[in-house]
């Protein structure tokens, strides 16, 4: 699977070179020191502790498993005949995840700019589907799913388990320079693992720059 570097400004270049870098690692095992005692980390100085680095893999977990909603929310919206933008909601989520954010113990500045990024991310892929099923219309979707009932109880589940996410691994998004390599090849394992095609590839690695605070 082609693992293409994301052309986004938000990106940050070290990440963004790491994830092209790193792709072949998706189809590996967690590298041996994920697997080392705790104590082997005393020699790495700078790096939280194993048990923290290792949190960074279930944000990108559970990124990936919100960008495939995409797919649904572009079916529906092409159905409909409606845009990928939709301002309105984009504040309500975001006004959301600010209220739950502060209740969960997470800085609501960071949340909102993950969720912000998870949202422009799965606008990415709506908008390269929209793009595809305009150029090959025996690709387009049959049917337009719910969004209510079939889409949005999966956002609201998984905004709760990735502030949850956020909060458990503050140190390892902490950690400064030795947050990127990590969050990226956990990153391209999440991608290698869903079978994710570039463009859905390319959405993951918009929706993860934020997940690193410094």
């Amino acid at each position: 699977m082609p693992f293409r570097r994301p052309s986004t400004a938000r990106l940050a270049p070290a990440l963004a070179v790491t994830l092209a870098a790193l792709a072949p690692l998706a189809a590996l095992p967690a590298p041996a020191q994920a697997r080392a005692p705790a104590a082997a980390t005393a020699e790495r100085p700078g790096l939280p502790p194993l048990t923290e680095r290792t949190r960074l893999a279930g944000l990108a977990e559970l990124a990936a498993e919100r960008l495939e909603t995409a797919d649904k929310v572009a079916a529906a919206k092409w159905g409909a005949g409606k845009p990928v933008d939709d301002p309105a909601r984009e504040r309500q989520i975001l006004d959301d995840v600010a209220r739950r954010s502060a209740a969960t113990g997470v800085d609501p500045d960071e949340a909102t700019a993950v969720f912000r990024d998870q949202i422009e991310a799965n606008k990415l892929v709506q908008r390269g589907l929209h793009a595809r099923w305009e150029r090959h219309p025996a690709e387009r979707p049959a049917q337009r799913p719910d969004l209510a009932k079939e889409v949005r109880p999966v956002l609201d589940r998984i905004t709760g388990e990735l502030l949850d996410a956020l909060r458990d691994s503050e140190a390892a998004r902490h950690s400064g320079p030795g947050c990127a390599p990590r969050l990226a090849a956990d990153t391209a394992r999440a991608a290698h693992a869903r079978h994710f095609d570039p463009l859905h590839t390319r959405g993951l690695a918009r929706a993860v720059p934020s997940f690193c605070a410094n």
